[in-house]
Formats: C-alpha cells, structure tokens, sequence
C-alpha cells in the first residue's frame, strides 16, 4: 500500500493526464479445460497492440485468496487499502444517488426480491425489475414514518434502491438481511454490536411496514437490505495524489466510492463504452486524472453469460481509440475484481492489468492481453493499491524520493 504521506510528500504538478479504465469484473476462467477465459476469447486488437507497447501484470485487490466486493475492491485501486478503510455498500449507493449521508447517519443498500406464499426468496432480484416498474415502489416506501427518526429512500437503478436513516444514538453494525440464496426467508436485521440494538429494530420496524406496502406485487414483494454502513470520512485522493480527479461512471455506487475519496462526478448521457469515452473528452482540459468504470462485463459473468462477457470486452476494445486519441501520459486498464462466468459471482482470481505509458513504459515480451500472458508479465503480480503510484511515476507525477 502506497503511505499516504509519502504520495503527500512526492506528488507534483504537471499536464500530463491519467486514465484508469476499469472493466468490472474483467477476470475469468475458461469453461473448458486449457480453453481460453472471456478475455482471451474476446477479439481485443487495440488493446493487444497496447499489451504490446505496455506492460502487463496482474492485481490482488484485497489479499490473495480473498475474494472482494466491489466497494473494497474499488478503494484498492484508489490506493486504499481496504482492510484499513472499510467502507460499507450502503454509504456507497447512497452517495452515488446524491443523498447525503453524514458521520452518525446509517445507510442500507436494498434489494427487491420476489417470495412465496410462504416468505421464501424465489428471487433475489426480482427478476431485475426494471428501473420503471420499481420507481412508483420506491415511492411507496418513501412514505413509511417511524418517530424519532428521519428516513429517506431513494431508487438507485433497476432493482435497487438506498435507504438512510438519521437520528440520534445511531449505529450501522449491522448484519445484512440477505441470506444470499434463494429458498430461504429474508433475514432479520440483527445487531453485531450491543450498541446497534436500537437501530436494530427501527429498520425491523421499517421493513415490517416495507413488506406489508410490497404485498400485491406480483415480483417485487420483498426486499432485502445489506451494507448498513456511515460516512466514512476518507482521506481525500486530491490532497493525498495532488489530482484533480474526474469518474465517469455509469451506476451510481461507482460514482458513491469516487465521490467519497474526493473525486468530481462527470455527468453524461447514454451507458455504452462510447459514450463514457465521449463525456472523458469533453472534460479532458480541467481534469489530471480520469477513473472510468465499465459495469456490464460483471453483470455478464453474474448471469454466466461467458459470450456476453466476451462481447462486452469488446465493445470497450472498440470504442478505445477515443481515449487514445486524447493522448494520455498513462493508462492503466484493469477490473476490479474477478467474475468468472463459469463461477457466476466474485472470485478471489487475480485480476489482469496492462499498463500503456509510451514514453516511460518497459516493455516486456508480451504481445496480447488476457490472463495467461498477464501471469507472466513483467509487472508480476502486485497489490492493487500499488497501482496508483506507477501510474502517477509513469506519468511524471511524482517527485524522487531522497537526495
């Protein structure tokens, strides 16, 4: 991990500019024995010739072994190390749907599921209701009072929404209702800490009211909360890195984890690669560093979705030359975390990077990008929170350290 200090002390102003292009999910397995993973499948020319001109390595988010959700595994790549700042869903989907959450406030991220005549999960999404079909539901639970205590809900996308509650004597530690399979009921809210009972029940006491609000709905007449988290009063990535940082970001709990560490949210229309490239031009002059995030690759390997993930990969591959057109000093593209669509959910797999910095890189003898030849890359295998500052040295972004 990158000390803080350090980066304090060694960052320097500059023109040169940063991308950081995350694909979600990026890493794979194959599905047959010595058969190609996503990555490899996916017809990827510019990214190959970049693998080329680069270098390719490959990241741990959290530790080896270890498999990581998104929120940890995005603070990784920030330079977080995620074991020392947790930083819960909730307060991330809040966040990125522009609630306020403030140190002492308790947020949720919630799910719609869909149950059975005898309160058993069927569903876990809902069928991934859409956007339209769960706003009016949102809308309902919004009218849920309890005394003493503020509530505010808000949609987040699809089947997802956020719920933060204010008050006095609040305490997040508390354990997510989702069983995180299908066949069982939802859980209760429980407190992992004696000083979170109260909390406890006033979100018993909501999703009690929740249900009873959802119980004509033919998919959406359930729900499930996860992530109880605060504000987490983070470090902020411009005062640490010395940049003005910019997230292009399609879903909101990207956006949520960019604006907690600091980062300026860019607001654009449209969800493909194309368009999240087009909005990073059009802001290419007040901005040193560009974190972009690419959601559907992850959303194609939870559906195990091999040929979809593939696809994906290549719509991104592309849609790059917008970015290189741009003439960045350093591009680093990776994911944050490994979704193997044979595995349809995260795994603990090391994650592929390629580092593309033409007038500093080394480069090594690879000439593709994909997991095997990232293995044996000449970046190694490295801690995800290593990456900002290579990308920063890469650019000419930091200062020597010592006489």
């Amino acid at each position: 991990m990158p000390e803080f200090d350090l980066m304090r002390r060694l960052h320097r102003a500059g023109r040169q500019k940063v991308i950081l292009l995350i694909l979600d999910g990026l890493g794979g397995l194959p599905i047959e024995p010595d058969g190609p993973t996503e990555l490899e499948t996916a017809r990827t020319p510019n990214m190959d010739r970049l693998a080329a001109e680069g270098i390719l390595g490959q990241i741990v988010p959290v530790r080896l072994g270890i498999t990581p959700g998104s929120g940890p595994a995005h603070l990784a790549l920030f330079g977080y190390d995620p074991l020392t700042f947790d930083v819960g869903r909730g307060v991330l989907e809040a966040t990125g749907v522009g609630m306020h959450v403030a140190a002492g406030d308790v947020a949720a991220r919630g799910n719609f599921c869909t149950l059975d005549s005898e309160g058993k999960i069927v569903d876990r999404r809902a069928g991934r209701i859409p956007s339209q079909e769960a706003l009016p539901l949102v809308e309902r639970l919004a009218g849920i009072s309890i005394p003493d205590v503020e509530i505010e809900v808000r949609h987040v996308r699809e089947y997802r929404f956020a719920v933060v509650l204010r008050g006095q004597g609040l305490d997040p530690s508390l354990a997510d209702t989702d069983p995180q399979q299908t066949g069982r009921a939802p859980l209760p809210v429980e407190p992992t800490a004696p000083e979170a009972t109260r909390t406890a029940q006033i979100f018993n006491t909501w999703v009690e009211q929740a249900r009873s609000l959802l119980s004509d709905q033919p998919k959406a007449n359930g729900l499930t909360l996860r992530g109880f988290s605060t504000n987490p009063s983070l470090p902020q990535f411009d005062e640490i890195y010395g940049l003005k940082a910019a997230a292009v970001a399609v879903y909101p709990m990207y956006r949520g984890v960019a604006k907690l560490v600091g980062m300026e949210i860019h607001h654009f229309e449209g969800e493909s690669p194309q368009d999240e490239f087009a909005a990073v031009a059009s802001a290419w002059n007040e901005y040193d560093f560009f974190f972009i995030h690419i959601k559907k690759t992850d959303s194609k390997g939870e559906d195990g979705d091999f040929h979809g993930k593939a696809a994906i990969i290549e719509s991104v591959d592309g849609a790059l030359p917008q970015l290189l057109d741009l003439g960045p000093a350093a591009l680093a593209i990776t994911g944050d975390h490994s979704t193997p669509a044979r595995m349809k959910t995260h795994s603990w797999h090391p994650v592929p990077l390629l580092l593309w910095a033409p007038q500093t890189v080394r480069p090594d003898n690879q000439r593709s990008f994909g997991e095997r030849a990232c293995a044996t890359g000449g970046l190694g295998t490295l801690p995800a929170t290593d990456l900002l500052p290579l990308l920063l040295a890469h650019a000419g972004r930091l200062n020597k350290y010592g006489a």
